[in-house]
Protein backbone atom coordinates (compact mmCIF):
# COMPACT_ATOMS: atom_id res chain seq x y z
CA UNK A 1 0.00 0.00 0.00
CA UNK A 2 1.35 3.55 -1.14
CA UNK A 3 0.90 6.33 1.45
CA UNK A 4 3.03 9.06 0.88
CA UNK A 5 7.01 9.64 -0.19
CA UNK A 6 9.11 12.20 -0.31
CA UNK A 7 11.79 13.15 -3.12
CA UNK A 8 13.47 15.91 -5.02
CA UNK A 9 12.60 17.41 -8.94
CA UNK A 10 15.83 16.02 -11.36
CA UNK A 11 13.74 17.72 -14.50
CA UNK A 12 11.91 17.17 -17.47
CA UNK A 13 12.29 14.23 -20.16
CA UNK A 14 10.44 12.19 -22.79
CA UNK A 15 9.91 8.34 -22.62
CA UNK A 16 7.99 6.36 -25.51
CA UNK A 17 5.57 4.33 -25.08
CA UNK A 18 5.16 0.78 -26.69
CA UNK A 19 2.95 2.50 -29.40
CA UNK A 20 5.72 4.89 -30.03
CA UNK A 21 3.88 7.88 -28.71
CA UNK A 22 6.36 9.91 -26.92
CA UNK A 23 5.31 11.08 -23.45
CA UNK A 24 6.71 14.43 -21.49
CA UNK A 25 7.49 13.35 -17.80
CA UNK A 26 8.95 14.56 -14.50
CA UNK A 27 11.84 12.71 -12.95
CA UNK A 28 11.76 12.60 -9.31
CA UNK A 29 14.17 11.41 -7.21
CA UNK A 30 12.38 9.51 -4.65
CA UNK A 31 13.10 7.98 -0.91
CA UNK A 32 14.44 6.24 0.87
CA UNK A 33 12.29 7.97 3.32
CA UNK A 34 12.99 6.77 6.93
CA UNK A 35 9.95 6.77 9.33
CA UNK A 36 10.55 9.27 11.96
CA UNK A 37 7.16 9.45 14.13
CA UNK A 38 4.01 7.71 13.93
CA UNK A 39 1.00 10.17 15.02
CA UNK A 40 -1.66 8.22 17.04
CA UNK A 41 -5.24 10.00 18.19
CA UNK A 42 -5.03 8.85 22.14
CA UNK A 43 -1.22 10.73 21.84
CA UNK A 44 -1.30 13.93 19.52
CA UNK A 45 -4.95 13.80 18.80
CA UNK A 46 -4.77 12.98 14.61
CA UNK A 47 -3.32 10.11 13.19
CA UNK A 48 -0.16 10.60 10.75
CA UNK A 49 3.29 9.69 9.53
CA UNK A 50 6.25 11.68 9.69
CA UNK A 51 9.07 10.29 7.65
CA UNK A 52 12.37 12.59 6.52
CA UNK A 53 14.38 12.82 2.90
CA UNK A 54 18.53 13.22 2.60
CA UNK A 55 20.99 12.81 5.39
CA UNK A 56 21.68 16.33 6.76
CA UNK A 57 25.42 15.19 6.90
CA UNK A 58 25.32 14.40 3.23
CA UNK A 59 28.58 14.99 1.55
CA UNK A 60 30.08 18.25 0.75
CA UNK A 61 31.86 19.82 -1.81
CA UNK A 62 35.25 19.76 -0.34
CA UNK A 63 34.90 16.25 0.48
CA UNK A 64 33.94 13.97 3.36
CA UNK A 65 30.62 14.47 4.79
CA UNK A 66 29.32 17.27 7.27
CA UNK A 67 29.85 16.08 10.89
CA UNK A 68 26.79 14.81 12.89
CA UNK A 69 27.44 17.74 15.56
CA UNK A 70 27.31 20.75 13.19
CA UNK A 71 22.96 19.74 13.59
CA UNK A 72 21.13 21.36 16.48
CA UNK A 73 20.68 18.84 19.80
CA UNK A 74 16.77 19.35 18.77
CA UNK A 75 17.55 17.31 15.45
CA UNK A 76 19.76 14.88 16.54
CA UNK A 77 17.26 14.01 19.10
CA UNK A 78 14.78 14.02 17.09
CA UNK A 79 16.05 10.88 15.38
CA UNK A 80 17.82 9.26 17.86
CA UNK A 81 18.14 8.41 21.45
CA UNK A 82 20.08 11.25 23.64
CA UNK A 83 21.35 10.64 27.26
CA UNK A 84 20.08 13.65 28.28
CA UNK A 85 18.96 14.63 31.76
CA UNK A 86 15.53 15.04 30.89
CA UNK A 87 15.49 11.70 29.31
CA UNK A 88 16.93 9.96 32.08
CA UNK A 89 14.01 11.60 34.87
CA UNK A 90 11.56 9.99 32.47
CA UNK A 91 13.21 6.95 32.42
CA UNK A 92 13.08 6.79 36.00
CA UNK A 93 9.82 7.93 36.38
CA UNK A 94 8.58 5.27 34.55
CA UNK A 95 7.24 7.20 31.45
CA UNK A 96 7.32 5.47 27.77
CA UNK A 97 9.75 7.50 25.44
CA UNK A 98 8.78 7.51 22.43
CA UNK A 99 10.68 4.72 19.38
CA UNK A 100 13.65 6.65 17.68
CA UNK A 101 14.40 6.19 14.02
CA UNK A 102 18.34 6.27 14.77
CA UNK A 103 19.51 7.43 11.56
CA UNK A 104 20.83 10.63 10.60
CA UNK A 105 19.12 14.06 11.13
CA UNK A 106 17.34 14.54 7.97
CA UNK A 107 17.15 17.78 5.30
CA UNK A 108 13.49 17.24 4.57
CA UNK A 109 10.75 16.17 6.68
CA UNK A 110 6.72 16.10 6.04
CA UNK A 111 4.02 14.28 7.92
CA UNK A 112 0.94 12.68 6.07
CA UNK A 113 -2.11 12.53 6.92
CA UNK A 114 -3.37 8.41 7.61
CA UNK A 115 -5.70 6.38 9.67
CA UNK A 116 -4.68 3.92 12.05
CA UNK A 117 -5.95 1.49 9.87
CA UNK A 118 -4.58 2.87 6.94
CA UNK A 119 -0.68 2.91 8.66
CA UNK A 120 -1.36 -0.59 10.00
CA UNK A 121 -2.09 -2.25 6.61
CA UNK A 122 0.91 -0.93 5.40
CA UNK A 123 3.55 -2.33 8.01
CA UNK A 124 4.67 1.11 8.99
CA UNK A 125 7.36 1.23 11.87
CA UNK A 126 9.39 3.82 13.03
CA UNK A 127 12.81 3.50 11.65
CA UNK A 128 11.80 1.50 8.28
CA UNK A 129 12.28 3.23 5.65
CA UNK A 130 9.53 3.83 2.72
CA UNK A 131 11.00 2.91 -0.94
CA UNK A 132 10.18 4.00 -4.72
CA UNK A 133 8.56 -0.10 -4.70
CA UNK A 134 5.36 0.22 -2.86
CA UNK A 135 4.06 2.91 -5.93
CA UNK A 136 5.10 -0.42 -8.44
CA UNK A 137 1.11 -0.77 -8.80
CA UNK A 138 -0.47 2.47 -8.23
CA UNK A 139 -1.34 4.54 -11.65
CA UNK A 140 -1.41 8.52 -10.84
CA UNK A 141 -0.30 10.44 -8.06
CA UNK A 142 -0.41 13.88 -6.72
CA UNK A 143 2.62 16.02 -6.49
CA UNK A 144 2.78 18.89 -4.03
CA UNK A 145 5.83 21.29 -4.34
CA UNK A 146 6.16 25.19 -3.58
CA UNK A 147 6.34 27.27 -7.23
CA UNK A 148 9.34 29.28 -8.40
CA UNK A 149 9.64 32.50 -6.77
CA UNK A 150 9.06 35.47 -9.52
CA UNK A 151 9.56 38.22 -7.07
CA UNK A 152 6.80 41.23 -7.38
CA UNK A 153 4.93 41.45 -10.34
CA UNK A 154 2.85 43.45 -12.20
CA UNK A 155 -0.92 42.47 -12.84
CA UNK A 156 -0.27 41.89 -16.54
CA UNK A 157 2.34 38.67 -15.53
CA UNK A 158 0.42 37.78 -11.85
CA UNK A 159 -3.14 37.90 -13.33
CA UNK A 160 -2.96 38.10 -17.24
CA UNK A 161 -4.58 41.17 -17.29
CA UNK A 162 -4.67 42.45 -21.00
CA UNK A 163 -3.22 46.02 -20.20
CA UNK A 164 -4.45 49.19 -21.30
CA UNK A 165 -4.82 50.95 -24.86
CA UNK A 166 -2.13 52.31 -26.37
CA UNK A 167 -3.79 55.70 -27.28
CA UNK A 168 -6.62 57.92 -26.98
CA UNK A 169 -5.04 59.52 -23.54
CA UNK A 170 -3.55 57.01 -22.12
CA UNK A 171 0.08 58.08 -21.04
CA UNK A 172 2.92 56.11 -19.77
CA UNK A 173 1.05 53.50 -17.68
CA UNK A 174 -0.26 50.83 -20.17
CA UNK A 175 0.53 48.39 -17.81
CA UNK A 176 -1.12 49.16 -15.32
CA UNK A 177 -4.34 48.01 -13.81
CA UNK A 178 -6.31 50.76 -14.15
CA UNK A 179 -9.47 51.86 -11.58
CA UNK A 180 -9.79 49.86 -8.21
CA UNK A 181 -11.82 52.06 -5.86
CA UNK A 182 -15.69 52.28 -5.39
CA UNK A 183 -17.52 55.33 -4.60
CA UNK A 184 -18.99 56.94 -1.11
CA UNK A 185 -20.44 53.73 -0.35
CA UNK A 186 -18.87 51.46 0.50
CA UNK A 187 -15.96 53.39 0.16
CA UNK A 188 -13.02 51.11 0.45
CA UNK A 189 -11.58 48.47 -1.88
CA UNK A 190 -12.92 44.77 -1.28
CA UNK A 191 -10.49 42.59 -0.59
CA UNK A 192 -9.19 39.65 -3.00
CA UNK A 193 -8.94 42.73 -5.27
CA UNK A 194 -6.81 40.71 -8.18
CA UNK A 195 -3.46 43.56 -8.12
CA UNK A 196 0.08 43.67 -7.92
CA UNK A 197 2.35 41.42 -5.57
CA UNK A 198 4.31 38.67 -4.46
CA UNK A 199 3.97 35.66 -7.44
CA UNK A 200 5.08 32.24 -7.07
CA UNK A 201 6.88 30.77 -4.22
CA UNK A 202 3.92 29.17 -2.83
CA UNK A 203 2.67 25.74 -2.05
CA UNK A 204 1.19 24.01 -5.41
CA UNK A 205 -0.12 20.80 -6.08
CA UNK A 206 -0.42 18.89 -9.07
CA UNK A 207 -3.93 16.51 -9.28
CA UNK A 208 -3.94 13.16 -10.70
CA UNK A 209 -1.05 12.75 -12.58
CA UNK A 210 -0.13 9.61 -14.13
CA UNK A 211 2.35 7.21 -13.13
CA UNK A 212 4.79 6.22 -16.35
CA UNK A 213 7.01 4.29 -14.66
CA UNK A 214 8.78 3.62 -11.64
CA UNK A 215 12.86 2.51 -11.61
CA UNK A 216 12.87 1.33 -8.59
CA UNK A 217 16.98 0.78 -9.15
CA UNK A 218 17.85 4.48 -9.33
CA UNK A 219 15.33 5.48 -6.95
CA UNK A 220 13.42 7.48 -9.41
CA UNK A 221 9.64 7.88 -10.07
CA UNK A 222 8.17 9.48 -13.66
CA UNK A 223 5.22 11.12 -13.77
CA UNK A 224 3.63 12.40 -16.66
CA UNK A 225 3.40 16.36 -16.98
CA UNK A 226 5.16 19.45 -15.10
CA UNK A 227 5.26 19.63 -11.07
CA UNK A 228 5.52 22.75 -9.45
CA UNK A 229 8.44 24.11 -8.53
CA UNK A 230 12.58 24.49 -9.63
CA UNK A 231 14.93 21.33 -10.69
CA UNK A 232 16.42 20.06 -7.68
CA UNK A 233 13.26 21.25 -5.49
CA UNK A 234 11.95 19.09 -2.97
CA UNK A 235 8.60 17.55 -3.27
CA UNK A 236 5.83 14.93 -1.96
CA UNK A 237 4.33 12.41 -3.47
CA UNK A 238 1.07 10.76 -2.76
CA UNK A 239 -1.04 8.62 -4.31
CA UNK A 240 -4.44 10.08 -5.67
CA UNK A 241 -7.79 10.20 -3.12
CA UNK A 242 -5.66 8.55 -0.57
CA UNK A 243 -6.37 11.13 2.17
Amino acid sequence: MAIGILGRKVGMTQVFEASGEAVPVTVIEAGPCPVLQVRTSERDGYSAIQIGFLDKTRPQRRGGKKPRHAASRSERGHVAKLDSKRAKKRAADGIQLLAKADCEPQRYIREFRVSAEGIAAAGIEVGKPIVVDSFAEVKSVDVIGTSKGRGFAGVIKRHHFKGQRATHGVKKCHRHMGSTGCRTFPGRIFKGKRMPGQLGNSRRTSRNLKLVRVDAENRLLLVRGAVPGPNGGYVMVLQTNTL
